[in-house]
C-alpha cells in the first residue's frame, strides 16, 4: 500500500462532510435550469459542480442590512460574515420557499416578521477557498424587510451577527475591513449598487 492510500484510509470526515455527504443539490446550467441532482458533497470539491443556490439580505426598516457571520464549523469560508443568510434549495423548492426555511433554521425568523420576499438579482460564480474546496453557483440574491427584528441565532450555524449601513458597506470598505466577507456576498453587494442586478440568469461567470 502507498502513503497516498494510506493517507486517504486514515482520512476522516468531518461532520459538516459527512452531513453534506448525505444531501443532494440542483444542477444546473448557466440559465439556471436544472440539470438533475448532484450530491452536495462533490458539487463543493474537486472542480465543483454548477448548482443552484441562493443568498438573502433582510433589512429594517431604516435601510441596515443583517450580515451574518458562518460558524467555525463550517468547512468552506468558515467565520466569514455573509449576507442573512445562504443555502441551497432541494429539488422541487422554490428560492422563495428555501429561503424562509433557511431564515426559520439558522435565525429563528418566521415569514409573519417580514414580508415582500422576493428575487431580485441572479448570476453565476466561481470561487475555490484554500484547498477546502469550491463554490460554482448560479445564486439567486433575495431581499426583504424586517418589520419584527426578534431574533434566534442557532450557533451551530451562525456565529454572530451584525446591522450596518448598506450602502457605506460599498463606499467605505475601510470601515469594515477587519470583516472578510463571502465572495458571493461581495458580488451581490456589487451588482446591487451599482445597477447589475438583474433576475434573469445567462450572464458571463463572475
Amino acid at each position: 500500500m502507498s502513503d497516498a492510500d494510506a493517507s486517504a484510509d486514515d482520512y476522516v470526515r468531518t461532520a459538516e462532510e459527512v452531513e453534506n455527504a448525505r444531501q443532494d443539490v440542483v444542477a444546473v446550467n448557466n440559465a439556471d435550469e436544472p440539470q438533475g441532482l448532484v450530491n452536495r458533497l462533490d458539487a463543493h470539491t474537486g472542480d465543483g459542480v454548477r448548482h443552484r443556490a441562493f443568498t438573502c439580505l433582510l433589512f429594517d426598516e431604516d435601510g441596515r442590512v443583517l450580515l451574518a457571520q458562518r460558524a467555525a464549523r463550517k468547512r468552506l469560508w468558515d467565520t466569514h460574515w455573509d449576507g442573512t443568510v445562504a443555502s441551497h434549495p432541494v429539488e422541487g423548492q422554490s428560492q422563495v420557499e428555501a429561503t424562509e426555511a433557511r431564515l426559520e433554521d439558522e435565525l429563528g425568523v418566521t415569514p409573519d416578521q417580514y414580508d415582500d420576499l422576493e428575487v431580485t438579482d441572479r448570476f453565476e460564480y466561481k470561487r475555490h477557498y484554500l484547498d477546502e474546496g469550491v463554490e460554482w453557483e448560479v445564486c439567486a440574491v433575495l431581499k426583504a424587510t424586517l418589520h419584527d427584528t426578534t431574533l434566534d441565532p442557532d450557533e451551530a450555524e451562525v456565529g454572530g451577527v451584525l446591522w450596518a449601513d448598506y450602502e457605506d458597506l460599498w463606499e467605505n470598505p475601510r470601515h469594515y475591513r477587519q470583516l472578510r466577507f463571502c465572495p458571493w456576498f461581495d458580488i451581490a453587494l456589487r451588482r446591487d449598487l451599482t445597477g447589475e442586478a438583474d433576475p434573469e440568469a445567462g450572464g458571463p461567470r463572475e
